[in-house]
This record gives C-alpha cells, structure tokens and sequence, in this order.
C-alpha cells in the first residue's frame, strides 16, 4: 500500500494558536511524548547520560499497557531481552521478595519478575523515574501540534487536561513513545496504516489470511491482498479472586446489548472453547475455563489472588473487530468515543458471562469467582485506563522490518544480519483478528495469526527502522517502520523497553556530537549499549556472564556467525579468524593452517592478555572488539 501523510487532527489545530502565544517555552534536551514503557526506557536512558528530559503522555498515569492490566510480560525467549526490562524485571521480583519472603506463593506466582500486579509495575517504572533527577514528567498533556523548521522537529505544542493551559515545549531530540504514533505523524514523518500485500515485501502471512489455529495452514479464502484492516484493540483486565478484594459488576454497561455475545453459543457447541492442542506449558492460563463459555477469555494467574485477563481471539463469537479502524487517525474526542465503546463492549462480555440466563449455570458459577481487583485503577472505577492498541501508524524508516529479518532464511542458520542492531527481537509472528465473523468461514477470523513460532526465529533489531526516512531530530521506537507482519513480532512491551533505550542512547550522541539521528555514530551506539546490558545479537550457548559476551553481540552484527552458536570456548580456527579479520576491515592475517597458535595470537594482539593453552574464539573475539 502507499503510506499516507499527516494527521485528521483538524479541529483540534486552532488550539494551537493559543498555544504559541501562551509564554516562554520550556525547553528540555530530549522531548519523550508517549510514557508508555518504551518511551518510559528512553526518557531513563538519555537522563542516564546526563540530559535534560521531558516525559509527556496523553493519560494521568505512565506505564502503558504494562501498567494497565498486562500482567504477564510476553518474552518467549528470556536470554534475548534485557537492559532495562532486565532491570524492570528485577525490580518487580524483588518487591515480591522482599515483602511477602522468597519462597512465598506471590513470589513464585511473579515467576522471577516476569509477572505481576498492574499497580506494582507501575510503582517500578514511577521509581525507576523518580530516581533520574533529570526527568520531569509531565502527565494529562495531549499533543496538538508539533512545529517544525523545514524538516526539523524544534517544538510540540500540548493541552494540559489538568488545568485546560496551553503550553509549549521545545528540545533538541524528540523521540515518539505513542502506540499510535501521534508525535511523527504531527511532525509530518510518512506512516503506513493497515497491512501489506504480500508481494510488497514478498511475505507469506501477508495482507487477507484466513489460519488454521492449529495447523497453522491457509483456509480457504486468503489472497494475500492489502488493505487498511487493523487488528482488533481490546482491553487488558486485572480481575480478582479475592471476595474482599473484589468490584462486582452489579448492573450491565451503557448500551449492553447481548445480541453481541451470542456467537460465543456457536463456539461452545462447535468445541472451539476448548484446550488448544498446542497450549505451551507453564503459561499460567486457567484450566477450569476450558470447554466453558468462560473460555472467551483467557486467564492467567498473577500474585495477590489477582488474574491477568485477556480477551480470547480464537472464538468466532469475539465480538471486538472491526470497531478501532478509524482510532489511529481518529481526533481526540472520537477516540474517546471508540475507546469508551470497547471498554463497554468488555464490560458487557463480563456481565453477560456471569449473568445471562442462557449461559450454563455451572458457567455462569465460575465466571462469577472472577471480579475486577478495588485496589486497581482506583480512580478509574477499577478499570484499567489504557485501551490496548496493538498496532497504529507505523513510520516509513529508512528500513522497513519485514517478515523476512524475522525467519531464518535459506543462506543462514540464523535471521539476517543487520550491521546497525540496537536490540534483538523473539516474539513470534502474532495479529489478533482484522474482521467480525463471516458467512462461510468456520474455522477461524479473518487476519488471525496465532504464534508463528515455528517460523519465528530471535533476530536484529536495525537501528534505521528507528528513524524515519526525511524527518529529522525525531526517533521512533513504539511505531516503528515495519510491514504489519513484522510488526506483531516487535509489538511487545519488553522489546519496546529495549528500543526505547536505544532510542535515548542515540538522541544523547546525536545531540553529543550536534548531528541528526540518521547520522549517528552506530559503532558508539552499539558498544554503549552493550555496556549497559542490551542484547544486539541472540546466542543459545551463552550468557551475559561470559568474559567476552560483548565482543560476540558485536560482531553478531556483523556477520561473524552463521548461526545461533558462538561456541566461544572452542579453539579458534585460522581460516576462520582470517574470515573475521577481513570482515572487520583489518588487513593484518593469520598465519598457518588448523588452529591458531599462542604466537600469531600475540602477534596480531600484542596487547592482549598472555594466556595458556589454545586461543578460543571468544579470547579472539574480544581481543578484536577491544583493539577496534
């Protein structure tokens, strides 16, 4: 499809006169508008480095959708994502530690921090901030409008909801940390909105498909055409088994309507509110909910009593597609209509499960052991605040993510290797439904791609589809350039942390060095980020406590493994230190044949540490990364 240009913020626009004449601005070094968790690892990462930031979001509270009922942080593979999600993760194990003991039932249920209470990871990203006295956050601003010089971001004009004053702020980076990708389509970056036909970027799960849930195979019906289809957006709940802890829905919402639930009927005589065959294990869900019409949602258990809830996409009865195709380019009172719509539809699926006369008793019995937790969102009525918008805007980088970085390919054992890698990616290939159901499809919702793990593989994350093709002082790390079906690879909150901490990392070297993102220096950006935990480059065999881990992320990027073995402890082979040597650019080679000796060692590196008995391939490694 073609990306398409700029907002329909239009009626909004004249607010931004008043803003203009509305005072000094107040100006920062980095800008982050979007205090989700990816713009949350920015705002750290810049002020780590010693910058001036300003954290802004639309909402009263900062977290994103981590903090609003996702409760269980998606990360299929642990070893490829860390920097500051290892340490987001940490944070929340250890409160779990610390106040209920280490071998309590909440500490086990947090599963070493990866699962937790909406209101404790918000406490963890609220300290995280609070302990970087060069961030000030700024919360209930909505942007208006951004203003530019040629192609230069310079400003942002904002309406604090909190007061109704204008205000206008100004730095030397901005960096967009929307889901929607609100701040670069207002600063006039180019975006791709619905999804690619196959043939654009030669993907198979491209544009109209129609999956298999458990063969993972093609129905009947699917073209590969594009359209502007989006994946449908839902709520994420925090649902309580707690009878004192627990807000039960007494009356139905506004404009209940259980016609909308009916199809669910359908599913439970079908039998597709069943166990799925390939269920992984260890996940958490609730097994009780299986054959249930419970089943419409999926259950997992977090500490404190408390669930994480899902809505199930796999019944054809869900009810939630189809309405957010307007949201991303949607004006602010519209959106709130559209998110006030899907919160009441969620409502209403919740009262009809645990109220509705034709629902089995013994159904109706079990979803009533499940409420909304009183102590979460408190001022919203125990609902959660942030409606769960799974893909928007996407940017036109200066690369575009696509199915084929994030399968292993014909020529390698591994994903393709990107030179510029600032974070690696794990997460398999998965869109929730783009259509209501149809007549004649029976077997799954249109545009539903559950979990292509076998074709997803981790790989590269390339810095450029960061930084979008022409607009300048801008980084992108939530709505970054990618194909739809890349894109629900990277939609994740823990790989968003990792891209936004590139992100700051870059705005304070591109700042450092008076240059514009595009033009960074991607060696520094790599090796400070190595330094500070990031993962570039996913190997099986090793871990972050290996001497030269480092030195083999780095030149992952480049090429110097053809798969997902380092085999860092085995000897190194002449022929294949030459082959490193000549693609890092050195001229220098190693002389004889079989494995390297001691003396070439020395001789190439005469820096080096001495050592005893062979020179292994990490040895080597590290000892190039250090003398580059």
């Amino acid at each position: 499809m073609n990306p398409h240009r700029g907002p329909t913020f239009a009626a909004l626009l004249a607010f931004a006169a008043a803003a203009a004449g509305s005072g000094a601005a107040q100006t920062h070094d980095v800008i982050v508008y979007g205090a989700t968790p990816g713009g949350i690892a920015a705002a750290v990462s810049a002020a780590r480095l010693g910058h001036s930031v300003a954290l802004l979001d639309d909402h009263t509270h900062i977290g994103g959708m981590a903090a609003s009922g996702l409760g269980k942080s998606d990360v299929e593979t642990r070893e490829a994502v860390s920097g500051l999600f290892g340490e987001f993760v940490e944070r929340v194990r250890r409160h779990y530690v610390e106040k209920y003991g280490a071998g309590s039932k909440n500490a086990e249920l947090s599963r070493g921090g990866y699962y937790y209470e909406p209101s404790v990871a918000e406490k963890v990203f609220n300290d995280i901030v609070a302990g970087e006295p060069g961030i000030r956050v700024l919360t209930g601003r909505r942007l208006i409008e951004v203003s530019r010089q040629g192609n230069r971001i310079t400003g942002i004009h904002v309406a604090n909801r909190l007061n109704s004053a204008a205000e206008y702020y100004t730095g030397k980076i901005f960096i967009d940390g929307t889901y929607e990708g609100d701040l670069a389509a207002f600063g006039g970056a180019r975006y791709r909105l619905g999804r690619e036909s196959r043939a654009e970027f030669n993907e198979l799960h491209a544009g109209v498909v129609y999956q298999d849930h458990e063969t993972r195979t093609f129905l009947a019906g699917t073209t590969g055409e594009g359209d502007r289809r989006i994946q449908a957006y839902t709520f994420r709940l925090c649902l309580s088994t707690d009878p004192a802890n627990s807000a039960v829905l007494k009356s139905p919402p506004p404009d209940y309507d259980r016609t909308r639930y009916l199809g669910y009927f359908d599913d439970l005589k079908a039998g597709r509110l069943g166990q799925p065959r390939q269920m992984k294990e260890g996940m958490g869900y609730f097994a009780p909910a299986f054959g249930t019409m419970v089943r419409a949602l999926s259950i997992a258990e977090l500490p404190n009593n408390k669930t994480d809830v899902n809505m199930n996409p796999r019944p054809l009865g869900f009810p939630f597609a189809e309405i957010n195709y307007a949201y991303p380019e949607a004006g602010w009172e519209e959106r709130d209509r559209i998110t006030a719509q899907i919160r009441n539809i969620t409502l209403g699926l919740l009262y009809f499960l645990q109220n509705d006369p034709q629902v089995p008793a013994a159904h109706r019995e079990l979803a009533n052991r499940y409420h909304m937790a009183k102590d979460e969102f408190t001022d919203n009525g125990s609902f959660p605040w942030q409606l769960y918008v799974r893909e928007a805007r996407r940017i036109v980088g200066l690369y575009t993510l696509s199915e084929r970085d994030v399968t292993v390919g014909p020529e390698l054992g591994r994903t393709p290797v990107h030179s510029d890698s600032i974070a690696a990616g794990e997460f398999p290939i998965d869109s929730f439904p783009v259509r209501k159901r149809e007549p004649g499809h029976e077997k799954a919702l249109e545009g539903y791609i559950l979990m292509l793990d076998q074709f997803t593989r981790p790989y590269q994350i390339p810095y450029r589809i960061m930084v979008p093709e022409s607009t300048d002082a801008l980084l992108v790390p939530v709505a970054a350039s990618a194909t739809h079906v890349a894109f629900s690879t990277i939609r994740l909150e823990p790989t968003w942390m990792a891209m936004g901490q590139a992100a700051g990392v870059a705005a304070h070297l591109a700042i450092a060095a008076g240059r514009q993102p595009r033009d960074v220096d991607v060696d520094r950006l790599q090796r400070t980020l190595l330094r500070q935990g990031q993962v570039l480059t996913y190997f099986k065999d090793i871990d972050q406590h290996h001497p030269a881990y480092a030195a083999l992320q780095y030149f992952g990027a480049r090429g110097f493994f053809k798969d997902y073995l380092a085999r860092a402890d085995e000897p190194a082979e002449v022929e294949t230190a030459n082959a490193w040597l000549r693609i890092a650019g050195v001229s220098q080679t190693v002389r004889g044949s079989g494995q390297m000796t001691r003396n070439e060692f020395a001789r190439i590196f005469p820096d080096a540490k001495p050592a005893l008995g062979a020179v292994t391939r990490g040895e080597f490694c590290l000892a190039l990364y250090r003398a580059l």
